[in-house]
């Protein structure tokens, strides 16, 4: 495959950091992912940077900050800040009527510790349907726990229910260093970036210029790092990040990892509404005869997911809109499903939800993100990830051990019409579809989605 390796030559030629295999480390569950943020919140004794779509405003959310806040005013002298994104912040849960934003958490902390932590509001966006700050990425002094998810009590498995999502932690300081170094060059000191931990929070109208500027800065920045060559019983890690369509050098990179793969390629996503590029370089391996494994969440196992005896609220059709998404691409490859080359995998667990992203290519690549696959992913959020190229297959064993926990609840797609249809809907939601048809408004929803 002469094209495959033209592709891997130029992520090859791609700046890296050398990290010993050992240090990498897979973690299984959102029960041990809480349970290492607490113990590296504890230990951590110079810095702790979190960069997250949210903190919320609930018992586990609160564990944490209350952690965050112990470290400190036990070790004053410990860095301790947060980035959260700004009107995500300033808001309550989806259909949750009522519920006051998570700033009004971060402020009552901060007025009665002696010591407070400033969280700042990262406003990607002048509105949140526009883009949102989807970097992922925790550092304790030298180590980087990386996840694409938020702080609350589902994504930690506080109660009796999770959302299942991928957990690394790896080990070195150079990583840890340029990661931080990105954070603070870019929204350091930035007018466009305000505290949420002081009561006088600027509103994003009187910061629209400011945060024009700020686009700007996001679209040119990248992570700055010596280039170090990899040496025997180490792996390559390129940080990536990206945002917008046009020179992103995160979708770059993903691109090249799919047309560089020569026999198999593993994808999660949770949201299954890819960008075209991805779609086009999916079937053009389905061609080649690559065999390409996609994890997906059952609908029922969406965020979004609205059982048929409660009441439907307009948010609920999300996970049908994803689902005739995925009718039509398996019935569009039908063939291939038939010919073993295509493996759709839907996850389901009880009432648990789902939110995987990443990808395996061969047994030597692999990329960690937050990145959900999609259009919104591709052209709106700023978003991040982390390039592991392995030629001496060290973490292919650890791989393969996350990878059988991700099928572990889940089947194969066998025909396309095991996926439900529009007349398998329930009324209010095929009131909804059919609307959103009707006007052309699911053109507009799949680049927003």
């Amino acid at each position: 495959m002469p094209l495959a390796n033209y592709y891997r030559t130029l992520l090859e030629h791609l700046p890296t950091l050398a990290v010993d295999a050992e240090r990498v480390e897979v973690l299984y569950s959102a029960r041990a992912f809480k349970q290492r943020l607490l113990e590296l919140i504890a230990a951590a004794q110079t810095r702790i940077c979190l960069v997250a779509l949210y903190l919320q405003d609930d018992e586990a959310g609160r564990e944490i900050l209350g952690a965050l806040y112990q470290a400190k005013q036990d070790n004053p002298a410990l860095d301790v800040r947060l980035y959260v994104d700004f009107h995500r912040a300033q808001r309550g849960l989806i259909g949750h009527r009522g519920q006051g934003g998570n700033h009004l958490m971060y402020q009552e902390f901060a007025a009665r510790h002696e010591h407070p932590i400033p969280v700042y509001g990262v406003p990607v966006k002048g509105r949140e349907l526009l883009g949102v700050l989807h970097l992922k990425g925790f550092v304790f002094d030298d180590v980087v726990l990386y996840s694409g998810a938020s702080l609350n009590d589902i994504y930690l498995h506080q109660q009796d229910r999770y959302r299942f999502d991928r957990y690394h932690q790896i080990t070195d300081a150079k990583l840890a260093d340029c990661m931080v170094d990105y954070v603070d060059r870019l929204f350091g000191n930035n007018p466009a970036v305000p505290l949420l931990s002081r009561p006088e929070i600027p509103r994003a109208r009187q910061l629209r210029h400011a945060i024009r500027q700020f686009k700007h800065q996001m679209r040119r920045a990248s992570y700055e790092f010596d280039d170090v060559t990899r040496r025997s019983g180490q792996v390559a890690v390129t940080p990536l990040a990206g945002l917008g369509k046009f020179g992103n050098r995160l979708n770059r990179a993903i691109r090249h990892l799919l047309r560089g793969t020569r026999e198999k390629l593993f994808i999660c996503t949770p949201y299954f509404n890819l960008p075209k590029p991805l779609a086009k370089d999916i079937r053009t391996l389905l061609k080649k005869g690559v065999e390409v494994t996609l994890v997906i969440g059952d609908k029922t196992a969406n965020d979004f997911y609205i059982p048929p005896e409660e009441p439907f609220r307009t948010i609920g059709g999300l996970p049908y809109l994803y689902e005739t998404n995925l009718r039509r691409f398996a019935r569009a490859n039908q063939t291939f499903i038939y010919q073993g080359r295509l493996n759709i995998m839907l996850w389901h667990h009880e009432r648990n939800s789902y939110h995987l992203k990443g990808l395996f290519v061969d047994d030597d690549l692999a990329m960690i993100t937050g990145n959900n696959l999609n259009p919104r992913a591709w052209g709106l959020d700023l978003e991040n990830g982390l390039l592991l190229q392995d030629p001496e297959r060290l973490l292919q064993a650890r791989f393969e051990a996350e990878k059988a926990s991700i099928l572990e609840h889940c089947r194969r797609l066998e025909h396309f019409s095991e996926i439900e249809e529009l007349e398998d809907y329930p009324a209010p939601v095929q009131k909804l579809l059919k609307r959103v048809a009707r006007t052309r408004a699911n053109v507009l929803l799949k680049r927003l989605l």
